[in-house]
């Protein structure tokens, strides 16, 4: 498959604004478009089954390709599964190679997690063991998929559902040797870190303190909920300020940054409002990149 060459439009000034979205929805482009810089998109979640197998229709192709005449197009997955013990998900990667063969691309991501084991779905991302072997098996994957697509990959941080398997890396450490190792970008998830402090005690300056910088790509940040204490990395509300402080504070320190993603669900989308919406991302540029 020959590699994915990135789009025409201007270099992008960073820091730069992104969004999430998951297709069928044209008023909400309507709304964020004009305010956005890329457009971050989750393949697996716009794919429709054909015959019991995922397939990006090419009616979704079609408005990936409008949407690159507007913005920058990125690609986020939830399914690769990249840590799963017996391999990652070729079915994933399927819908990926039909996305880029069509579709100008400027990078494309996957979370540092697990939702399959044992051909089961999960049903929820759970962390990887930070261990010297884990390491190995991942930077190895990380070089297949370099190698088959030739364009940018990043990697980000999740949300710890489970308390942290006591392995052999801190989680900064681990990110580290990834990006060394590979030469893949990071996505840090502030949100993410916010959601870990709040219900294991994460370290988060210590942790910023650890993560060489100059590897982060682009920072992800969302509202969420609290639910009996625990709180969820749900993407349905507009973001804390709290959550802009931190990002904030990782945006001076990240001299290779490329955008700031607001994430939202679909389904959040009927209850925020698309106004709302676009106020939000319009908070976000006065707040982040003044």
């Amino acid at each position: 498959m020959q590699g994915n060459k990135a789009t025409n439009r201007n270099k992008i000034t960073c820091p730069a604004l992104g969004t999430t979205y998951e297709g069928g929805d044209v008023q909400l482009l309507e709304h964020v478009l004009p305010l956005v810089d890329f457009v971050e998109v989750t393949p697996d979640s716009m794919a429709e089954y054909q015959q019991e197998r995922p397939v990006l229709p090419d009616h979704a192709i079609g408005e990936l390709k409008d949407i690159g005449s507007d913005a920058h197009v990125i690609v986020h997955g939830v399914g690769l599964s990249i840590g799963t013990h017996d391999g990652y998900s070729e079915t994933y990667l399927q819908i990926v190679d039909k996305l880029l063969d069509h579709v100008a691309v400027e990078w494309h991501s996957e979370h540092l997690g697990y939702v399959n084991v044992d051909g089961q779905h999960l049903g929820t991302m759970l962390a990887v063991s930070k261990t010297g072997q884990v390491l190995d098996i991942l930077c190895e994957r990380i070089k297949t998929i370099q190698q088959r697509y030739g364009i940018p990959f990043l990697i980000e941080n999740i949300v710890h559902i489970l308390p942290d398997f006591d392995g052999e890396f801190s989680d900064a450490a681990f990110l580290n040797a990834l990006a060394n190792r590979t030469g893949c970008g990071l996505i840090l998830d502030v949100y993410n870190l916010e959601c870990d402090a709040h219900n294991h005690g994460f370290d988060i300056p210590r942790f910023l303190a650890e993560l060489e910088m100059e590897h982060v790509r682009e920072i992800h940040l969302a509202g969420g909920v609290i639910d009996r204490g625990f709180r969820l990395d749900v993407h349905s509300r507009i973001t804390d300020d709290s959550t802009i402080a931190l990002a904030r504070q990782v945006i001076a320190a990240a001299p290779n940054l490329r955008t700031v993603t607001y994430e939202l669900l679909p389904e959040a989308v009927p209850k925020l409002g698309y106004r709302a919406i676009a106020g939000e991302l319009k908070r976000l540029r006065q707040a982040l990149m003044n």
